[in-house]
Parts: C-alpha cells; sequence; structure tokens
C-alpha cells in the first residue's frame, strides 16, 4: 500500500487522538526504524521509553516465536512457566515479594489504588484517599487519572473518582498537612516524567518515606517510565536509598509488548484475596517470555551502568548546547537515558525538524524535549543525535 494511502486510511478509520507525524514506520533494527519512504530516522524516543533494548533485539525476537510456537493464551486460572519465572525474577532483582501482571500503566496504577484501599479495609479501617502530587501523571483510567495532578488530561471528563489529594512535589511540608485519618497511601513518581522531566529530591524521598512509615500508610512509587535500566539503576528508588511498598512498571518491562505489573511486600500483598482483582490478558505467556528476555539482556549485558554511562555523556552534551543557545534553552533535567532539555517555547516545532533531519525525539509537558534513547545506545550514536538537533536548531531559528 502507498504511504498516502496508508495515511488517508489511516485519518479516515482511526479515532483522533493522536498528533500523528506523517510518516509510516515499517521496520526497525537497534536504534534505527525505517519509514514506508526507506527514509532511516535514529530513534532517541523509543516508543516512549518502550523500547529499552531496540527494535528487534534477537534475544527477546526468539523469545517470542519460541513461546508462540508452544502457548498463546491461557488465562490466569492456570499457571504458566513464562509468567512464575517472570515474577521470581522481577522480585530477585527488586524489593519486591509478590507481582501482579497486568497490561500497561495505567492498569499498575489502578491496582495499586485498589490494593492500598483493600488492605485497610480487610483491616476494618476506613481509609482510602491517596495522596499523590501537582504536575504528576499516573495514567488514562479513571482511577491514574483521578490520581494525576494535570488539570489538561481531565478536562471534559469530570466527575472524577473522589478520595484524591495533591501535594507539591518535593515538598514534604505540602505532604504533611494532606495527610490525615482517611489517607491510605502516598502515590509519586520518582521522575515526573510527562509533568517535564523532574527528578524528585533525595531528601524529600527519604522523608517521604519516613514519614508514610510513621503514619503507617503505603508509599508507591510509579516507575512506569523510569525503570528497568532506564534512569542509570535497575529501578529509579535506587538512586535513594529507599524501598517502597509498592511499586508500578511497564513500558520497557515487556519488550515491546504490552505488559505492566504491580510489585509489592509480603505484607501489602494480603490486602487481595481471590476474585478481587484480575486483568485477562494480565501475565500472558508470550509477553512474559519477552520480559524475561529484556530482562537476562539487560542484567547480562549490564545495560544497567552502560545507561548511566551513556547518559551522563548525554546530559553533558545537551548542557553544551543549552550553554551555546540560551535564548532557545534553559535547563537540562533528569537520570541515565531520561532526559530532558527545557525550551522557552513549545518544543513541537523543534521536534518536527528533528525528524525532517532524521531524528525521532518527544515532547514533555510542551516545552520540554524529550530523549529517552534505547539503553543500548553508545556515544556514536549521541554524537550523530546531537549533529542532527544541531542542524534542527539552525532551522527552528530561521522559521521562529
Amino acid at each position: 500500500m502507498e504511504t498516502y494511502q496508508i495515511i488517508q486510511d489511516g485519518d479516515d478509520y482511526l479515532l483522533p487522538v493522536y498528533n500523528r507525524q506523517k510518516i509510516v514506520l515499517m521496520r526497525g533494527e537497534g536504534n534505527q526504524v525505517y519509514d514506508s519512504e526507506r527514509t532511516v530516522y535514529l530513534d532517541f524516543f523509543s516508543g516512549i521509553a518502550v523500547n529499552g533494548l531496540g527494535q528487534a533485539y534477537p534475544e527477546v525476537v526468539n523469545a517470542i516465536i519460541e513461546e508462540t510456537k508452544k502457548l498463546g493464551h491461557v488465562s490466569n486460572y492456570y499457571y504458566n512457566e513464562p509468567n512464575v519465572k517472570l515474577a521470581k525474577l522481577l522480585c530477585d532483582v527488586s524489593f519486591a515479594q509478590k507481582v501482579f501482571f497486568c497490561n500497561s500503566g495505567t492498569e499498575a496504577v489502578e491496582a495499586a489504588i485498589k490494593l492500598a484501599r483493600k488492605c485497610f479495609r480487610r483491616e476494618g479501617q476506613d481509609k482510602f484517599e491517596v495522596i499523590s502530587f501537582h504536575n504528576s501523571f499516573h495514567g488514562r483510567t479513571y482511577g491514574s487519572l483521578s490520581a494525576t495532578g494535570q488539570v489538561k488530561y481531565q478536562e471534559g471528563l469530570e466527575p472524577l473518582l473522589p478520595g484524591f489529594k495533591f501535594a507539591n512535589f518535593n515538598n514534604i511540608d505540602s505532604v504533611k498537612k494532606l495527610i490525615g485519618e482517611k489517607t491510605a497511601a502516598v502515590l509519586v513518581e520518582t521522575i515526573q516524567c510527562e509533568g517535564g522531566i523532574y527528578p524528585a529530591e533525595p531528601k524529600f524521598m527519604t522523608e517521604l518515606r519516613e514519614l508514610t512509615k510513621e503514619k503507617g500508610i503505603f508509599l508507591i512509587l510509579d516507575e512506569v517510565q523510569t525503570g528497568m535500566g532506564r534512569t542509570g539503576k535497575m529501578w529509579a528508588y535506587q538512586h535513594y536509598g529507599i524501598e517502597p511498598d509498592m511499586m508500578t512498571s511497564a513500558k520497557a518491562l515487556g519488550g515491546g509488548l504490552p505488559m505492566g505489573a504491580l510489585l509489592v511486600t509480603n505484607q501489602a500483598a494480603q490486602g487481595f484475596k481471590p476474585g478481587d482483582h484480575a486483568s485477562t490478558f494480565g501475565g500472558n505467556p508470550i509477553v512474559s517470555a519477552a520480559s524475561i528476555a529484556t530482562i537476562e539482556a539487560i542484567l547480562m549485558k549490564d545495560l544497567v551502568a552502560h545507561a548511566a554511562k551513556e547518559g551522563e555523556y548525554l546530559k553533558l552534551a545537551l548542557m553544551d548546547l543549552q550553554k551555546e543557545n540560551p535564548k532557545l534553552f534553559t535547563e537540562v533535567r533528569g537520570k541515565g537515558l531520561l532526559l530532558g532539555l527545557e525550551m522557552t517555547r513549545k518544543a513541537g516545532s523543534l521536534v518536527n525538524h528533528c525528524l525532517h533531519q532524521g531524528l525521532l525525539i518527544g515532547t514533555a509537558h510542551e516545552t520540554v524535549l524529550r530523549f529517552t534513547p534505547p539503553l543500548i545506545t553508545t556515544k556514536s550514536d549521541i554524537d550523530l543525535a546531537l549533529a542532527k538537533l544541531r542542524k534542527a536548531i539552525v532551522e527552528e531559528l530561521k522559521t521562529a
């Protein structure tokens, strides 16, 4: 099918909830993708941090193929080996002792909210309120949307669910003021990603962990985008020397396939009994096999340390770029290979110029360029990306 026809049919038949670029991606390898016109792009967006190993990573592809030959879908009425093996593996590489599988980050957040409430209700306590943070993003379903601290995602969808309060990020006093007899949990991102790539401060995270323990409420970390080695640690909470009660994961967890997970301690796990929560496709054997292959590759290739090293190289390069263009850029933020470059204007135009230079990057909070390249990215890839970005900046300044 011709490119124009694919785009036309897409506009005719797909619900218009996305502003898609007018290209059709056909295949990829590593951190390169190719469109229907055979144009090659350097992918520093990774499908919004999903393709942690890039496209068509051999071990992941093989795992999917081999498992597809064995099982497709069997439901959670039965055990399947990849599902159980993955749960154990996730516990081995994190604080967790139990895992619930679902299909996405927003579903993982929904599960965490429900579990926090169930735990207290089983003890006869009417604790159901969740404190999250202004500028946060936790997903699109109603529970996670109600916990999101950005009005733009909620407009026209009211009424939202009750039981959510919002504190100021990196401000422990604002959290203390909101905690009451109905509080069940605090839900926080280790880095506010959709909010503009704002990392949590070490002191804030330490105090938040101490506060939630003191008050006997759950600390839930949203690591949907920050987990799986992206920040230079397997999980971003490891930067802070703390452990949560619950943690959500998704994005890169499935190796490119839909996978979400809620990781919890044994104590938190006691809130759920059979029938309290479920997911038809959660822990599907094919997706679980892909996830196992992804985690094993990250561990065996030491890609966590690699992400830390290459992320620092990219961050310094972006800081140099900011200094060269102080009227266009103001700040570089983030950790590892999750970085944001704040602009003095909306970032969409520059993203388009990057596209024309063969570089795929994203935005966060309208004015931030978001860089989330695969963990396999090298210094030479970064140098090439920066060269393309510099050319895009020249075009941006011409059209400003």
